[in-house]
């Protein structure tokens, strides 16, 4: 697999105390006088074995939590010349906007000081404090000169739908700096992750992101972020790709009878998906054989839409399987490489072309 692009792998927090560095003097002295605990959401419970693959883990109990770590684990048995990190830390559910701004930065910082400066091969997203829109399109400035960062990071489940115009500067910040927006699986618990209530169990929250991607997907089609942004690619990120045809047969169907109500939706929903939104492999829900493999592409209706990830330290497959049995060698070459190279320019223009 030597050349793969892998969109989504997480660099783990050891501990709040790594942060504390990259914390202003106030809010470092904030933390400490309060006595802040991790700021782990219950969205990858640290001893969860979905959360860490138990081979991955420490004597700590955590895995990914080192560049030496993650080299040796993913980057070079995957074969990949770039990884996008993904750090998933839980800046975006705290209630305090100028503490979420403050955590949002510390990341940032510490992804590109800790871990962008120690391997070349890694890329990340840039984490914003989705509790203040003007904050987020303030940390995106910051961060967008160094152009390592080649995506904006959100979270699926949130306070309100992503598509309302509140968050429509994050996108024009986006399309200026031509950063895909990444939607990954997680949420700040503002809300239940079901659209019936609070569910009992983790297994019924994480099988309930997929529906959670439905629901942005669409707001992002109605509200008219795709109208508005011609030149903004999605990337959902740990949603599944199993639901994605039977919800854009659903989708168009009813934008023929209701696009009167949404008239900048001028193309039929499942093109404007297909042009505009990516997805990543893992975790892979699809049929285990390679004709259902092949079918669910065909009902996809394109073979540009997947991008390979490993999902790393995340327990997804055993060994080295990280791309599913069913993809002939054509479409895995496309996944592995094309596909992400096409959806993040900052990779070609950093020379990440190789193949």
């Amino acid at each position: 697999m030597t050349g793969t692009i892998d969109c989504d792998i997480h660099p783990t927090v050891p501990k709040l105390a790594a942060l504390l560095p990259y914390l202003p003097d106030m809010w470092r002295d904030t933390v400490i006088r309060r006595g802040f605990d991790e700021l782990v959401t219950i969205s990858y419970p640290t001893t969860n074995p979905l959360t860490s693959r138990a081979d991955w883990r420490d004597e700590t109990g955590k895995a990914g939590t080192s560049v030496e770590a993650m080299a040796a684990e993913a980057l070079d048995p995957f074969g990949s010349r770039v990884a996008i990190l993904n750090c998933l830390y839980g800046a975006q559910a705290l209630f305090s906007e100028d503490l979420g701004a403050a955590f949002s930065r510390a990341i940032n910082d510490w992804i590109a000081r800790e871990w962008l400066d120690k391997d070349s091969r890694l890329r990340a997203s840039i984490v914003v404090p989705t509790q203040n829109p003007e904050r987020a399109v303030e940390e995106i400035e910051r961060c967008a000169p160094d152009k390592r960062f080649v995506q904006i990071l959100l979270l699926v489940g949130g306070e309100i739908p992503l598509g309302r115009r509140q968050n429509w500067p994050i996108y024009a910040a986006a399309e200026k700096h031509g950063l895909p927006i990444g939607i990954h699986a997680g949420s700040t618990y503002r809300h239940p992750v079901t659209p019936v209530g609070w569910p009992s169990y983790y297994t019924e929250d994480y099988v309930n992101q997929a529906p959670g991607f439905q629901s942005q997907l669409t707001s992002l089609m109605a509200e008219g972020v795709f109208a508005k942004f011609p030149a903004l690619t999605v990337v959902l990120m740990e949603s599944g790709v199993s639901w994605l045809p039977a919800y854009l047969w659903r989708l168009t169907k009813f934008w023929k009878g209701l696009r009167s109500e949404i008239p900048w939706v001028s193309d039929p929903p499942a093109s404007i998906v297909r042009d505009r939104v990516r997805l990543t492999l893992q975790p892979f829900d699809g049929p285990p054989d390679e004709g259902g493999v092949m079918r669910l592409m065909e009902h996809m209706g394109s073979d540009e839409m997947i991008l390979f990830s490993t999902d790393y330290p995340h327990w997804q497959f055993d060994g080295q399987g990280a791309m599913p049995d069913g993809f002939d060698k054509a479409l895995a070459h496309k996944i592995m490489a094309e596909n992400p190279l096409r959806t993040y320019p900052r990779l070609q223009e950093m020379g990440a072309t190789r193949t």
